[in-house]
């Protein structure tokens, strides 16, 4: 944890002595998590409580149209998603704990989607990205439900560069850390897709990029959920915690 030091003098009789007093780091890193589509913030309250317990203030909710709210699913678009997204980060930003220039956001799929969007609107400091999908700019309001699936998977599979996309050309904008994961074994976001993602932070104060052997999108298997456990743990500590670490 950052220790700040301060240059006293003290008043003895006649004399003047001096003196440093040296304090803690106060404010604290947040973190916030995005799920993917049909997820929900219960798979990440494993991640957040153990982030918690490194001294972060984590943030965890259910995006519009996923559990309390599922009757919606057929109805919201990207744009009401988003701005689900930019309310929890102003709520997470808005705790008086908080150390507003060290926030992180971890985002699964969509969410990792969305997470790339909102760096462009809300200042983000650490960004870890699992199997983050890819969606056209077009159709912006449409329900997310009823974007065609086939032009989708085609534009998974097709090299794009940052100009080409939203989510690319704010990928290409950010200048923090960035964690990128893939699943070997992925149907629904390819290595191209990836690759596109990686290829597009070229800012990146620093870029990891991980591969889970034989897994799956949704990580399946408990040894590939472990997996990315020990990986996400390992980058959060280094970036977020390593931040703190006194002179």
């Amino acid at each position: 944890m950052t220790t700040h030091i301060e240059d006293i003098h003290l008043d003895v009789d006649d004399a003047r002595i001096a003196g440093m007093i040296l304090r803690p780091q106060t404010e604290l890193p947040g973190i916030l998590f995005v799920h993917g589509w049909g997820g929900s913030q219960q798979r990440d309250l494993g991640h957040a409580m153990k982030l918690a317990g490194l001294g972060c203030i984590c943030l965890t909710f259910d995006l519009r149209g996923h559990e309390a709210t599922d009757a919606q699913r057929r109805t919201v678009s990207r744009e009401q998603n988003l701005a689900d997204v930019v309310a929890a980060y102003d709520r997470l930003a808005a705790h008086p704990a908080l150390d507003r220039s060290n926030i992180a956001v971890i985002g699964t799929s969509y969410g990792g989607y969305l997470a790339t969007l909102l760096s462009a609107l809300r200042p983000v400091r650490w960004l870890a990205l699992r199997v983050p999908a890819i969606y056209p700019d077009g159709n912006w309001n449409t329900p997310k439900q009823l974007l065609d699936r086939e032009a989708l998977m085609r534009l998974r599979h097709r090299v794009c560069k940052p100009d080409e996309n939203q989510a690319l050309t704010a990928c290409e904008q950010f200048d923090g850390d960035v964690l990128l994961v893939e699943s070997e074994h992925d149907r629904f976001v390819p290595h191209t897709t990836i690759m596109n993602y990686r290829n597009a932070f070229a800012l990146a104060r620093s870029m990891t990029h991980r591969l889970i052997d034989g897994a799956d999108h949704a990580l399946s298997r408990e040894e590939h959920l472990v997996a990315y456990d020990s990986i996400l743990n390992s980058w959060v500590s280094e970036m977020v915690i390593g931040s703190r670490t006194s002179l």
